[in-house]
């Protein structure tokens, strides 16, 4: 997910790689009001009561590998009743960036690809002396949120009748005319 980069940025999440710390270069966000609201929108849920992110950039095999963890609250409705539903989430965040490929050397057109779906994701890459980590930020939140939240009792279950209301199907008709005929 990514969001579109004409507009400004939600919040500044960039981080300098040209000369990491060998303990790595840590950065810390606590999304204000206005960042939340306009993440929401971005989402598409009600709100986004608070949003925390910590995150660790260290060197690694030619890029960075960030670690860290994303905690937020947040609102959205019901897929059943339309109530407000609370969620709070707990993310731990683990991804790789790698300088951008060598763009003169073009790709083999007949290449295959093969997808180890039980493979570590593939590295993101990044180019230029800066990593922005916002689109990380948000794609990190945007996998965490239930797509299908629940009320506490909502049920989609069919409602459940009476003894006394019987469903009359075209059926039921049919049997009163055959159960008739056979008592003559």
């Amino acid at each position: 997910m990514s969001h579109d980069s004409t507009n400004a940025p939600i919040f500044d999440a960039t981080i300098r790689i040209d000369n990491l710390p060998p303990a790595g270069r840590e950065l810390k966000l606590a999304a204000d009001a206005t960042q939340r609201q306009a993440l929401a929108e971005l989402l598409e849920i009600s709100a986004i009561e608070r949003l925390d992110v910590t995150l660790n950039a260290t060197t690694f095999r030619g890029g960075i590998r960030v670690l860290g963890r994303l905690r937020a609250v947040i609102e959205q409705p019901c897929v059943v009743t339309l109530v407000p539903v609370r969620q709070e989430i707990d993310e731990a965040v683990d991804r790789v960036f790698l300088p951008e490929a060598d763009a003169s050397r073009p790709a083999a057109a007949s290449a295959e690809i093969f997808v180890d779906l039980d493979a570590d994701d593939p590295p993101d890459h990044f180019s230029g002396p800066e990593a922005d980590l916002s689109d990380l930020i948000i794609e990190t939140l945007a996998l965490a949120i239930d797509p299908y939240p629940r009320a506490p009792g909502a049920s989609v279950d069919a409602p459940q009748m009476d003894k006394d209301d019987e469903i009359e199907s075209p059926f039921s008709s049919l049997k009163a005319l055959k159960d008739s005929g056979d008592k003559h």
